[in-house]
């Protein structure tokens, strides 16, 4: 069941993932995080464009990092990817590491969301940009984002509206800050700068 979830994860994200991706800027010697990198296909797309950089996938399960490991072994043969078992609230990186943070379809699963946020604060350089795309949101005007507002609770997801996105990050440190909607197919991008 688990490998199968990880595979639609895989087929579904990839449109959500490209148009949240398109409202920052990679450069190409970015190091980047990508949290609960899940079947790996983010890591991939994030390699290509960050081609003289690093990306690192970090997933709690350990049959999501086995499938992102298989998913990218061609990166990992050429180090420019590595995948790592581990929990957003406790990152095993060191201060200041990275230039970029991606959290795809995974924020509304952590643990203690203020609390998760301060310590990918801690792993961003001064300056650098975590993005959270999600096609899931609270008020958002789909079938699917309307059945995990009625589940959520019961099933551990932390759902948020774009204001309550808005100010959870600001209450982080981070600064400029924007969240962005396409609210009839529920995605919601939100970004925020370590100053």
């Amino acid at each position: 069941m688990g490998r199968l979830l990880l595979w639609r994860m895989n087929v579904r994200h990839p449109k959500v993932t490209d148009w949240g991706l398109a409202h920052t800027s990679i450069d190409r010697r970015s190091t980047i995080l990508d949290l609960g990198c899940g079947g790996g296909r983010t890591l991939g797309k994030l390699a290509r464009t960050a081609a003289k950089g690093k990306v690192y996938g970090i997933d709690h399960s350990e049959e999501s990092v086995a499938a992102s490991k298989r998913t990218n072994a061609r990166w990992i043969d050429m180090g420019a990817v590595e995948v790592r078992l581990g929990s957003v609230s406790q990152l095993p990186f060191s201060d200041g590491m990275f230039d970029l943070v991606t959290a795809v379809e995974t924020h509304f699963w952590w643990p203690n969301l203020l609390m998760d946020l301060r310590e990918v604060f801690r792993v961003l350089t001064a300056g650098g940009t975590l993005i959270i795309i999600a096609e899931v949101y609270k008020g958002a005007n789909t079938v699917l984002a309307k059945m995990a507002e009625t589940h959520a609770s019961r099933i551990g997801m932390t759902l948020l509206d774009v204001d309550e996105h808005r100010e959870l990050l600001v209450t982080a440190g981070y600064s400029e800050v924007q969240v962005i909607e396409e609210r009839d197919k529920g995605w919601i991008c939100a970004t925020g700068r370590k100053p």
